[in-house]
């Protein structure tokens, strides 16, 4: 173990250089235009496994190419197997003026790599692959096989994905799972997450007239679209924070005591969270810290409006057509479809007959909770701590990565949940960026994890 440590620090600056080919990529999966870069993106991918040693092959999907690469072989059978997951896809760059540099020439500035993707997930699961080079570099004996999956649709909901295990079953007999597509609290606060918020997206569209009107001659005899959407959007939300759609918080069980006190060690004050965010005051559901608020109770949030004119100047019409893009975080025993099923009621029975509501589902997944005093788990918080060299702590995050209920279904395996991103990495915004701090711990993490877990798994 030794000489792996020697050569994950002895190759920083060039394991750096790496990542940075790898972010200038502009791989976003949810433009067209970029297809041919995602592409671009898992052939890179490939190449570099395969310098590594690991077996490795492109598999094509309805969507985008899945990278698999293993250090698995057929004299090693024995030893634990797990899975590693990744991304390569990214979410778009836009707005770019707000860019301080362009997301897809990636930066060093002091301890941080600048670039869209370099937190989500580039950085994070390359950290992974590097600790994996360097035990084969040094000739140590890797104590488990490790399988990596490497997808390109997770920024628009991993459709391909579920099919892909399914029909590979067999490939990924695995103890479990290891995720670096989510956060810890500071580089002092290394975390194992035992839970994610599942998510549901929806669209609402509404028609009025057959087209944009001259709002002084018709206005005030004609519903405006915008104006029905704005009210009914602002119905689905109480004052005090509450959704106020029945049938939302169907099945929720409250927070347990357990569950508080670790939500509450979480290091950053509700004052420095505003300081961060850049906003005078929190807002959040009566009852509830900014860190429950955020990691353990649900949310219906709009994304996008769009009605009307948007260019320069005023133009003064009654638009035809208003829509609103939005998504729900969602916690354990809230199901995406019943959750769907009654916003999409609540809707259609308040929308006035002026104008005509058409309710689009998208992209959905359950909410995610593992025991955090399992063996696996524990094997994990002794490889933060040794990596971070403080005691990690156990979190639940908002976020969403439904892939991981996936993984439970169709691999009947529990995840581990092992973020390497900071809450000020910007991640699906302009300027987003990786702590190098924290790329590098997470590679010496990832050495110690396959270690760890190999004992539990021997006991």
């Amino acid at each position: 173990m030794n000489d792996v440590i020697r050569y994950l620090r002895d190759q920083q600056d060039r394991f750096v250089d790496e990542l940075c080919e790898f972010v200038a990529i502009p791989s976003v999966s949810a433009q067209s235009k970029h297809r041919a870069d995602l592409q671009r993106a898992a052939d890179w991918l490939v190449s570099h496994c395969r310098e590594l040693g690991l077996k490795t092959k492109l598999h094509r999907t309805a969507g985008h190419p899945i990278v698999v690469a293993t250090t698995r072989s057929v004299r090693s059978r024995k030893k634990p197997h797990f899975l590693v997951y990744g991304h390569y896809d990214v979410q778009p760059a836009e707005p770019f003026e707000l860019w301080d540099t362009p997301p897809f020439e990636p930066t060093i500035r002091g301890d941080s790599l600048i670039g869209r993707g370099a937190s989500d997930n580039k950085g994070q699961h390359f950290a992974h692959l590097k600790a994996v080079e360097a035990y084969r570099a040094t000739q140590t004996e890797l104590p488990c096989d490790v399988t990596f999956v490497i997808e390109g649709e997770e920024e628009v909901g991993s459709e391909s994905l579920g099919t892909f295990l399914e029909k590979h079953r067999k490939d990924f007999d695995v103890e479990g799972v290891v995720v670096s597509d989510n956060g810890m609290p500071s580089l002092r606060h290394p975390a194992l997450t035992y839970g994610l918020r599942g998510v549901v997206a929806f669209e609402v569209h509404l028609t009025g007239p057959d087209r944009d009107l001259h709002s002084g001659i018709y206005g005030g005899a004609v519903d405006n679209p915008a104006m029905v959407l704005c009210q009914l959007l602002a119905s689905l939300r109480r004052a005090d924070g509450r959704i106020a759609v029945p049938g939302f918080y169907d099945g929720i069980e409250p927070l347990r005591r357990f569950e508080r006190e670790q939500l509450n060690r979480y290091p950053e004050s509700e004052a420095a969270l505003k300081r961060q965010l850049g906003v005078k005051a929190l807002f959040g559901e009566r009852g509830y810290s900014a860190v429950e608020q955020r990691a353990a109770r649900p949310t219906l949030e709009i994304n996008g409006l769009t009605s009307g004119y948007q260019g320069e100047g005023s133009k003064t019409i009654v638009p035809s057509t208003a829509s609103a893009k939005v998504t729900c975080r969602l916690v354990p025993a809230q199901k995406p479809i019943h959750v769907l099923r009654v916003i999409k009621r609540f809707l259609t029975e308040r929308c006035p007959k002026s104008v005509r509501l058409k309710f689009e589902p998208g992209h959905a997944g359950e909410a995610y909770c593992v025991s955090p005093t399992g063996s696996h788990a524990q094997a994990a918080m002794r490889a933060l701590k040794q990596a971070f060299g403080r005691p990690p702590i156990l979190m639940r995050e908002g976020g969403s990565i439904p892939i991981v209920t996936d993984f439970k279904k169709i691999l009947g395996v529990d995840t581990l949940l092992l973020g390497l991103g900071l809450p000020d990495d910007k991640v699906h915004s302009p300027n987003e960026k990786m702590s190098l701090t924290a790329f590098h711990r997470g590679t010496e993490m990832s050495a110690h994890l396959w270690d760890e877990l190999a004992r539990t798994s021997a006991r």
